[in-house]
């Protein structure tokens, strides 16, 4: 049976934190909140947790998840940022974007989107998941908790645990967080361009 435990924003307790590290640890899958709204979570080398979410979302197989960073000295350890999209990455983060970026051979070839090569990586603004990322102190792997048939409806948390509850190890209930997906920005040329509008606003071109 799932596990559930109620975590708010406002100054996380360590010890939970710990817990959920420790499922990511053990190999298992969550749900967490993030500052776009839940998400599902794993670690990147775990490759049955992400045969899981591909299910449970119905997905294809080579579909790409996004990597959580806590801060932009992760993302250069996954990837290549030039001198401008380092600036960009500083000012617009941790906030609710999403980057476009060249992956470094220390991506898994499985991870990487082809031709060209490159990752998408995030550094979300939400307390709960820098503490994760601070206690686990590696990058996660991270999905949007969109669950078929749920696409275009408004669902509260009892709704997205009800949705999901045989599906993951743990449920991080931080109450009602809208689903508001990141702006999307490809960083791979030499100025950025707007993949997908969304809550972060883009008001630096």
């Amino acid at each position: 049976m799932t596990e559930r435990i109620e975590l708010r924003a406002e100054g996380p307790k360590p010890r939970l934190i710990s817990h959920i590290v420790a499922v990511l640890v053990r190999g298992g899958l969550i749900a967490y909140p993030t500052d776009s709204g839940y998400a599902l979570g794993w670690r990147s080398d775990n490759r049955k947790a992400q045969e899981r979410v591909l299910r449970l979302r119905q997905l294809e197989g080579n579909h790409y998840f996004t990597y959580c960073c806590r801060t932009i000295t992760d993302v250069s350890r996954y990837a290549k940022v030039s001198n401008w999209a380092h600036r960009l990455i500083r000012q617009l983060t941790p906030g609710p974007y999403t980057f476009v970026l060249p992956a470094t051979s220390q991506v898994p070839r499985t991870h990487r989107q082809k031709r060209p090569t490159t990752i998408g990586i995030r550094i979300p603004k939400h307390e709960i998941v820098q503490s994760m990322l601070q206690t686990i102190d590696e990058p996660i792997l991270s999905s949007s908790l969109i669950v078929p048939g749920m696409e275009d409806e408004i669902f509260d948390v009892e709704d997205l645990y009800e949705a999901v509850h045989q599906e993951v190890d743990l449920f991080v209930d931080a109450g009602h967080i809208p689903l508001e997906p990141t702006t999307l920005l490809d960083l791979t040329e030499d100025a950025p361009r707007v993949l997908r509008l969304g809550q972060g606003v883009v008001d630096f071109l």
